[in-house]
């Protein structure tokens, strides 16, 4: 229990720690996105069709969502300051490999080692927020986490575009690598796990002595209705952004819409900004309304319709479709409210567990649905070539992407039976 002598850590202290952990995460939303930058280099230099390319960039997600639990778990036990360096020495690893791959397996392999070490590093961001901060600033933070990743995604954009095409993708790769095992170092030297260590009060309810078994934490954790909703409704909410701004939506602008691959990257890049800057505003906004079903209800709405609105419909003016794009973008936003419901619903002793399960359905969409739409691009396809690269017709992309509104559809059902928490912890 906290000693009512100890102040609560500062601001600045609690951003400090928090805030490395974040930069994780930054560099996971980067690795996460660079493929849509660098389609053609792949496509070209490994020889790869769509489903091939979706595959290669969904590794990523394959090892990320498989890590998820066993994160939140480690998370509770040997706590965030070991889990985040791990990871990043793993990711600079991974990056290495892929940035060097000579064949489809080897860069493969470089994709699943870094989608499964920076799996962490948001599940940790969230027990760190637990124990350094007011439990009312929980999903604001949420929100901004997910800020620090888009602003990754963005450097993942023009950005490393233009760097690709000065140095070539595999130098800058290279470069990316010894950054992120300089951040291990750093992580391990700077951060700690609770406020405790550096003489502050914690702000977590309890630091137990005995841990439940693994399973049977997982399983108390997902005998909570409201995680396992959110884990399914998460990933439809989320999965739409993931795939046309992770993977498919430069190839799709740039062939449809008649612009170059940087202008059909600052326009995904947008769409991922719009979902940086409302994700704390909406964070924020539940905290002072004390409600989170409303927001995460309305939020899937308003997404499901601009979805359908920017991908269905053909030969959309480009100033239109940019601002469908950057309003579907806020209205995604709310996932992040979801966060603090798994968190507000499972035992407090668990919040790392049930931010790694509803981290997992978040990250579940774009890895069902980018190697998806994939398949289906090369089950439409018409045979037309571009300087060796495949090219695929609107048709081919509105059955793709059809997939993603599906799941949203089914969502918005799901969305009737969470019950709400009014912000506080109810376990």
């Amino acid at each position: 229990m906290n000693s009512p002598e100890r102040a609560y850590p500062p601001l600045r202290l609690a951003f400090a720690m928090w805030g490395l952990g974040a930069a994780f995460y930054l560099i996971g939303f980067y690795q996460r996105v660079a493929p849509a930058v660098i389609t053609r280099e792949l496509m070209s230099e490994f020889t790869l069709g769509a489903a091939a390319l979706g595959n290669l960039a969904a590794f990523y997600y394959y090892s990320y969502v498989a890590m998820q639990i066993p994160a939140g778990v480690l998370a509770d036990r040997w706590g965030p300051r070991r889990v985040l360096t791990a990871g990043a020495a793993v990711a600079a690893a991974g990056t290495l490999l892929f940035a060097l791959a000579p064949g489809y397996a080897a860069a493969g392999l470089g994709r699943l080692l870094i989608g499964g070490s920076v799996g962490v590093a948001f599940v940790a961001m969230l027990k760190l927020a637990g124990h350094w901060f007011a439990p009312t600033r929980f999903a604001m933070l949420s929100g901004l986490a997910l800020a620090c990743g888009i602003l990754g995604a963005v450097s993942a954009g023009v950005p490393l575009r233009l760097l690709v095409d000065a140095f070539g993708w595999r130098d800058v790769l290279s470069v990316s690598a010894a950054l992120t095992a300089l951040l291990a170092a750093v992580i391990w030297l700077a951060v700690r796990d609770d406020p405790a260590e550096r003489g502050y009060a914690s702000y977590a309810p309890t630091r137990p002595t005995r841990h439940a078994p693994i399973l049977e934490s997982i399983q108390k954790t997902l005998a909570t209705r409201n995680v396992w909703l959110v884990f399914l409704i998460s990933g439809a909410v989320s999965g739409p952004a993931l795939t046309f701004g992770g993977l498919w939506g430069v190839p799709f602008l740039s062939t449809h819409y008649g612009i170059t691959t940087s202008q059909a990257s600052m326009i995904t890049s947008l769409l991922l900004v719009c979902w940086a800057v409302a994700g704390p505003i909406v964070g924020a906004l539940s905290d002072r309304l004390r409600r989170r079903k409303p927001l995460y209800a309305l939020g899937a709405v308003l997404a499901t319709a601009g979805w359908c609105s920017a991908l269905l419909l053909p030969g959309l003016p480009l100033p239109l479709l940019v601002a469908l794009l950057g309003f579907t973008g806020c209205a995604s936003a709310s996932v992040m409210v979801g966060f603090a419901i798994a968190k507000e619903s499972a035992p407090a002793a668990l919040a790392g567990t049930a931010g790694g399960i509803a981290n997992m359905g978040n990250m579940l969409g774009g890895m069902i649905m980018q190697p998806a739409v994939g398949w289906v691009l090369d089950r439409r396809w018409t045979g037309t070539l571009a300087n060796g690269v495949r090219v695929y017709d609107f048709d081919a992309y509105r059955a793709g992407f059809t997939l993603m509104l599906a799941w949203l559809a089914a969502a918005l059902v799901l969305l009737v039976f969470v019950r709400e928490t009014h912000c506080r912890q109810t376990q």
